[in-house]
């Protein structure tokens, strides 16, 4: 029964969620890591930039990090996660999804919550090109849905995956979108939206037989862009249709792989139905933590490094 108790006990003034989920957003610096640009050249015309960060000796290891929505590989999340593991001597190949790299990508298609199609394409890179004998995948919001995903779906998972970390993961994507609709959450889904429909207005010119202006403004919230954009995009009936079909918890029960989910409980971008207790004490391969305080992707802790990124490596030498 996977049900971890947790040990993180951030500062009495750091327990507030939205506290924590906004300075670790915002305000937070990951200094001393130095990353190498490689693109991903994608069979269907595409491609995605891939930042590498090395141990200082040579590995046989390596983390593949996914950021979360509208990220990308210099978020501090992601940094700071590829600074801790390059400590521990491990490399580490963080993703910036499709069009997420500072260019605009050449398809009408991006990236989204289920996309484990573009994981299995970095993955295949990485054991063509390195000699790594053992890959992890650590995932972050979004990223660790695509990640739990990823080893749940029904494929063979290459030998060499040895676990997967998922930090704040929306495992019900459905439930999720309700929590970033909810006025407490107001802020951040506005946030969110932007971002989006400025990459969207990018697509206009390339693809107008795709997109119109008209249509981009009828984009009031997250699920009017994921019925507008992302669903047909990527082959969806709808956002509801997107939502059931990539939401990560359905594929629970199937994970083979060792992993661990690190969600806190005051999370406001996690409904109840994001929190998979009854996986994780059915499959001895799901562990589950969800501390008290962290907010989203915020578990603050001392020296600028964070408790999830402590519990990663902690986690590595505990199942390996």
């Amino acid at each position: 029964m996977p049900l971890l108790s947790s040990n993180y006990r951030p500062p009495l003034y750091l327990r507030y969620g939205h506290l924590s989920t906004i300075y670790s957003g915002l305000f937070r610096k990951v200094d001393g890591l130095d990353q190498e640009r490689e693109r991903l050249e994608l069979t269907d015309g595409d491609f995605m930039d891939l930042d590498w960060s090395f141990a200082e000796h040579p590995s046989e290891k390596v983390a593949i990090l996914l950021h979360g929505l509208e990220g990308n590989a210099q978020r501090p999340y992601i940094t700071g996660s590829a600074k801790a593991f390059n400590e521990a001597g491990i490399d580490t190949c963080a993703v910036n999804f499709r069009g997420c790299s500072g260019e605009t990508n050449l398809l009408y298609r991006s990236y989204h919550s289920g996309a484990t199609e573009d994981l299995d394409a970095v993955v295949q890179h990485i054991i063509q090109i390195k000699n790594y004998k053992e890959i992890y995948i650590k995932g972050v919001s979004l990223g660790g849905n695509m990640a739990l995903k990823y080893v749940g779906e029904p494929r063979n998972v290459h030998e060499q995956i040895k676990a997967v970390i998922a930090v704040s993961p929306p495992c019900n994507l459905y439930s999720s979108l309700k929590e970033l609709l909810e006025p407490k959450n107001y802020a951040y889904a506005l946030r969110f939206r932007k971002h989006l429909v400025d990459k969207l207005r990018l697509k206009l010119p390339l693809f107008p037989d795709r997109i119109s202006s008209s249509e981009i403004k009828g984009i009031k919230n997250l699920k009017d862009f994921d019925d507008i954009y992302t669903a047909p995009a990527h082959g969806f009936k709808d956002a509801l249709d997107y939502y059931e079909q990539c939401s990560c918890r359905q594929f629970l029960a199937n994970v083979r792989v060792p992993s661990l989910i690190i969600s806190a409980t005051n999370d406001s971008f996690l409904g109840p139905e994001c929190y998979p207790y009854s996986e994780a004490k059915e499959n001895g391969a799901l562990h589950l933590e969800t501390p008290r305080f962290g907010g989203h992707v915020g578990f603050i802790d001392s020296k600028n490094r964070y408790y999830s990124e402590k519990r990663a490596i902690k986690f590595l030498e505990e199942v390996i």
